[in-house]
């Protein structure tokens, strides 16, 4: 089963998808974590937020790029947190995709939905606030966009998250989680 949770900052779509994984029974927990640490607030973040998945019993894995080479084998139930900054990494880390970054990450997907029983991925709603932004800035758009599109449209299940409600716009919750 493949899943696309969405919502801006700070909606709550990050615990809507922890804990809908956790319905799923599916264990182990694989969490797929693809912020890469630039920082001493990064390092923190990062921190804060795996403290905040162990109780969930969640084993972690970074992977910045190159998600088509990650193995998950072994795993029932995988989630990929954030689409946002893979794409970004994809684009713009010395060992990333470029040009070629939706086609990267679309086939990394499938590498990672091939391993596993249940695939749940978190992405972020950028495209709502009607302001110009440079190119650069628009092509990472595009590219997320293309993504989330292509995901959405495989997927069993949609839903955003807004102010901590889910609104499912593609499948029914009660069936993904029933039918496990």
């Amino acid at each position: 089963m493949l899943v696309l949770v969405t919502g801006g900052s700070g909606s709550g779509k990050s615990e809507f998808a922890e804990n809908l994984v956790q319905q799923l029974h599916r264990k182990p927990f694989l969490y797929i974590a693809t912020m890469y640490p630039f920082d001493e607030e990064c390092h923190k973040r990062i921190a804060r937020h795996r403290d905040m998945r162990k109780e969930k019993q969640f084993d972690t894995l970074e992977c910045y790029t190159g998600l088509k080479q990650a193995d998950v084998s072994g795993y029932g139930t995988v989630l990929l947190e954030c689409m946002s900054n893979l794409v970004a990494n994809e684009m713009y880390q010395e060992n990333g995709a470029g040009e070629q970054c939706v086609e990267v990450v679309l086939e990394g997907i499938d590498h990672i939905q091939k391993q596993c029983e249940h695939l749940v991925i978190v992405s972020n709603e950028i495209f709502s606030d009607g302001i110009p932004y440079e190119e650069e800035t628009e092509r990472y758009q595009r590219y997320l966009g293309k993504i989330n599109q292509e995901i959405a449209r495989r997927a069993d299940l949609t839903a955003e998250v807004v102010y901590s409600i889910p609104l499912i716009h593609k499948g029914s919750l009660e069936e993904c989680i029933h039918t496990v």
